[in-house]
């Protein structure tokens, strides 16, 4: 049974590059950092790990993270 919720075919392969993407068999995306976070971006909120619905709010949910993890580092 393929997930209503996703629009995109099982064998499309997508990339966010620093993360190790999944798609669970439920349809449901996870991305996880390659490279660990500095621990000051981990004290200020930064998510080594996130997940999503659709692979658009899984994009942003990343681009969030870097986005913490940057206003820390930089």
């Amino acid at each position: 049974m393929e997930n209503a919720r996703s629009t995109m075919p099982k064998s499309v392969i997508l990339r966010i590059p620093g993360w190790r993407l999944i798609r669970s068999d439920q349809g449901r995306f996870w991305a996880f950092r390659e490279k660990a976070f500095p621990p000051g971006a981990l004290r200020a909120g930064a998510e080594p790990g996130v997940d999503a619905d659709t692979f658009d709010d899984l994009k942003a949910e990343v681009d969030q993270q870097e986005e913490i993890a940057g206003r820390v580092t930089s």
